[in-house]
C-alpha cells in the first residue's frame, strides 16, 4: 500500500471553482469514509473546509500576510518599516507583541475580514506615504500582520500565533543570523506547512549585523535547512529594518503577490491538500475485487446449516413414494397413503401438481410461517462462521486496520437474521416440478393388468361355481396352449403387474436422485440469493465506500 501523500504546491493559479471542487471533494470524502477516518485527521478537514467557505465568502481581493518568528527575530521593527510608521510596538529583549497587529493598504472595506482573523489592532497605510508608492504595481489589498513570537514564553501569545497563521494567505518567516536554524522554526512550521511553498517568503532579518561573506554564507546555509525541510524553492533574502537592507525588495514581492491576487486560493489549496493526504493515509489505493457471485465454499456452508442435505433427501423419497403410488401394483397402493409425507413433516409439501401444467419459475407456494427443519448443528454453524470470515478476510486483504474492520463486522451478519433468511429461502423455494410422463403410462398398464386379472379371477371363480354345480359341461373353457384363458389372465395380470412395480421402482429410484439433483440446484440459487443480500452485498457496500472515499481524496489533493 503506497497512499498518494501531498507534495509540494503548485504554482499555477487555482481558481475559486477549483478550490470549491477540492473542498467539496473532502468534505464528501469525509462523508463517505465515515467511522472507517482517523477521527483527529476528519476533524482538522472539516476545519479545513469551513475555513475555505468562510474565505471564498468574504468579498474584495485582500491578500493576508503574516510575519512569523521567533523572541528577537525583529518581526515588529521589521512591520514598521513595511508600513512606513511605528504602528507595532518594539521590544528588544521580551515578547511584546500580545495581539496581531495590521498594516492595511488601499481603501476598500476589510472590516469583516479583519473580524474573521479576530484582529483588532489596525493602521491604515495612506495611499501616498512611501510605504505605499515605492514597490511596483502598488500593494493596495494588502493586509500585513504582526503576530505575537511563535516561541513566547507566555502560552496565549504562541496560541494566538498559531490561530492566526492558521488563517493566513502568505507566510513571511522571519528568523535572524542566531536563530536561523532553530528547530521550533524548521520542525513546526515550515516542514508542517512545506505544501504551501509557493505563499511562503523567508527572511534573514538583521543581516545587517554580518559582513558580506558572513550573510552569503548564512543565506546559503538557511537555503539548504529549508530544503531537507521539503521547500528548496521558497524565497529566501536578507532584511535589516534598522538599515532598511532589503526592505524594498521584500516590499517588492509583497507586492506582486497581491497583483497576482491568488496567494489565499494558492494557500487554501496547499490546506485542502494537506488535509486529503493525511487521510489518505488511511485508504488504500485499491479494492479487493469480491466477483459477481457469492464465494461456492460460503454457499455450501449457508446450505448445510439451512438443512438442504435434508430437503434433498425429503425430495428424493417424496418422489419415490409419488412414483411407486402412481404406478405400482394397484392392490398395495393404499398402503402408501398411511405414511407421512416426508416434505409435509418438514412443512415443505409441495402440494398438489396439476398434471397437465407445466409449472415455471413464478409459481411458488405462499409462505405459512417457518419451517420445521432441525436447527443447524455447532459443526454446520462453525462452517458457515469460518466461511463468513473467509469473505471477510479476502475482502479486506491490504486495507488499512480501519475498514478491514468494516469489512468484517458487514461479512458477519447476525445469527438470528441469518437463521431467518436462510429458513425463509428454503420455505419460498418452489419444490414443484411436473409429474413424469412415464408415470401416466404405467398407472394405465397396471390397471389394464390389474383389470385382467380381476377378469380372470372372476372367469376362474365362475367356472369353479360351475363345476361345482356339475354345470361345466355346459360351457368350453377356452386355452392358450395347455394353459387355459382365465387362469392365464389371472395369474399373468398378477406377475406382469408385480414385475411392472419392480420396474417402476427402479425408474423411481433414478428419477428421486434426478428430481433431488434439480431442487438441490434451485434451492442452492435460493440460499447463494441470501448469502449475496447478507454477506456479499454489505462487504460489498463497504469496498464501494472505500473507493468513493478514495477518488474523492485523490481529487482533492491533485
Amino acid at each position: 500500500m503506497s497512499p498518494i501523500r501531498p507534495g509540494r504546491a503548485k504554482v499555477t493559479a487555482v481558481t475559486a471553482d477549483d478550490l470549491s471542487a477540492r473542498s467539496a471533494a473532502l468534505d464528501e470524502a469525509i462523508d463517505a469514509g465515515g467511522a472507517q477516518l482517523d477521527p483527529d485527521t476528519v476533524q482538522d478537514a472539516r476545519a479545513i473546509t469551513t475555513k475555505v467557505q468562510e474565505r471564498l465568502g468574504m468579498t474584495g481581493g485582500h491578500t493576508v500576510v503574516a510575519l512569523a518568528g521567533a523572541t528577537g527575530s525583529g518581526k515588529s521593527s521589521l512591520f514598521n518599516a513595511l508600513v512606513g510608521a511605528e504602528a507595532a510596538t518594539v521590544g528588544a529583549r521580551r515578547p511584546t507583541t500580545s495581539t496581531p497587529t495590521a498594516g492595511i493598504w488601499g481603501q476598500e472595506p476589510v472590516g469583516r475580514l479583519l473580524t474573521w482573523l479576530g484582529v483588532g489592532s489596525r493602521h491604515f497605510v495612506s495611499a501616498h506615504s512611501p510605504a505605499a508608492m515605492t514597490s511596483a504595481g502598488g500593494m493596495d489589498g494588502l493586509v500585513l500582520l504582526d503576530l505575537p513570537d511563535f516561541d513566547s514564553r507566555e502560552t496565549a501569545h504562541r496560541a494566538e500565533a498559531e490561530r492566526v497563521l492558521a488563517l493566513a494567505d502568505v507566510f513571511v518567516w522571519v528568523t535572524d543570523p542566531q536563530k536561523y536554524a532553530d528547530a521550533r522554526l524548521h520542525d513546526d512550521y515550515v516542514k508542517v506547512l512545506k505544501a504551501h511553498e509557493a505563499v511562503m517568503i523567508v527572511v534573514l532579518n538583521h543581516a545587517d549585523r554580518l559582513g558580506d561573506e558572513d550573510r552569503k554564507s548564512c543565506l546559503a546555509d538557511l537555503s539548504r535547512l529549508l530544503k531537507a525541510d521539503g521547500v528548496p524553492n521558497a524565497q529566501v533574502l536578507a532584511t535589516s529594518a534598522r538599515t532598511g537592507l532589503g526592505v524594498d525588495e521584500l516590499r517588492q514581492r509583497l507586492a506582486n503577490v497581491v497583483a497576482g491576487a491568488a496567494a489565499a486560493r494558492t494557500r487554501l489549496a496547499g490546506d485542502v491538500r494537506t488535509a486529503a493526504g493525511a487521510i489518505r493515509t488511511g485508504v488504500a489505493d485499491t479494492e479487493p475485487d469480491l466477483g459477481k457471485r457469492a464465494a461456492p465454499g460460503l454457499v455450501d456452508a449457508l446450505a448445510r446449516a439451512a438443512g438442504i442435505p435434508t430437503v434433498v433427501s425429503a425430495v428424493d423419497r417424496e418422489y419415490r413414494d409419488q412414483a411407486v403410488g402412481a404406478t405400482g401394483w394397484p392392490f398395495t397402493r393404499w398402503m402408501r397413503s398411511l405414511r407421512a409425507s416426508p416434505l409435509r413433516r418438514l412443512r415443505l409439501d409441495p402440494g398438489s401438481t396439476d398434471r397437465s401444467t407445466v409449472i415455471d419459475e413464478n409459481d411458488v407456494r405462499a409462505v405459512l410461517g417457518r419451517s420445521s427443519l432441525p436447527p443447524p448443528t455447532p459443526a454446520a454453524r462453525a462452517a458457515v462462521e469460518m466461511a463468513t470470515r473467509a469473505v471477510g478476510d479476502q475482502a479486506g486483504s491490504g486495507l488499512p486496520v480501519r475498514w478491514a474492520d468494516a469489512v468484517s463486522d458487514a461479512a458477519t451478519p447476525q445469527g438470528e437474521l441469518m437463521a431467518d433468511r436462510l429458513d425463509q429461502a428454503v420455505v419460498r423455494t418452489s419444490l414443484r416440478a411436473r409429474d413424469p410422463f412415464w408415470w401416466t403410462v404405467l398407472g394405465l398398464l397396471q390397471i389394464l393388468l390389474a383389470i385382467t386379472a380381476v377378469a380372470g379371477f372372476v372367469w376362474l371363480a365362475v367356472l369353479f361355481a360351475l363345476g361345482w354345480l356339475q354345470m361345466e359341461a355346459l360351457f368350453e373353457t377356452p386355452t392358450w396352449g395347455p394353459v387355459p384363458i382365465p387362469a392365464l389372465m389371472f395369474l399373468g395380470g398378477l406377475l406382469a403387474g408385480m414385475l411392472l412395480a419392480v420396474l417402476a421402482r427402479f425408474l423411481a429410484a433414478v428419477g428421486g436422485r434426478r428430481r433431488a439433483r434439480t431442487m438441490d440446484r434451485r434451492l442452492r440459487e435460493s440460499i447463494e440469493a441470501v448469502a449475496t443480500e447478507t454477506v456479499v452485498d454489505p462487504v460489498r457496500a463497504v469496498l464501494d465506500r472505500h473507493r468513493r472515499t478514495r477518488e474523492l481524496l485523490d481529487s482533492a489533493i491533485r
